[in-house]
């Protein structure tokens, strides 16, 4: 891949990092600054529920943020683009799509499969 692409890459996924750690951040102080000094027991337990679910969304965030700095790493080491699995390029369209993407489509539908038959 040539470094003009790996440069919009790169950009492309600092942002969506970027974007992720903000959302984090403003989590945190959502949660640090809403108290739960709510009187009534009902609701209460609608911000809680509110809470339980903002974290989920964010523990897949979390994930995703990893996703994202080994994508970065690879584009450092030379490796961005290159399926992790069979060593083949990963296409520019599948890049353009999920740049976090380390598998061909090919491999990543051979995991599905077989994550599929596992967990089924």
């Amino acid at each position: 891949m040539d470094q003009e692409k790996l440069e919009y890459f790169r950009n492309l996924l600092q942002e969506k990092l970027k974007t992720l750690l903000s959302e984090a951040e403003k989590t945190l102080t959502d949660l640090t600054e809403s108290g739960l000094n709510c009187p009534d027991p009902t609701d209460r337990a609608v911000l809680e529920s509110d809470r339980g679910f903002e974290l989920r969304i964010r523990d897949r965030e979390r994930k995703f943020i990893r996703k994202i700095q080994a994508a970065l790493e690879r584009i450092d080491e030379g490796t961005y683009g290159i399926c992790e699995e069979c060593g083949e390029e990963i296409s520019l369209k599948r890049l353009e799509a999920r740049p976090e993407a380390s598998l061909c489509i090919e491999c990543k539908r051979r995991q599905e499969q077989l994550e599929k038959i596992k967990g089924g």
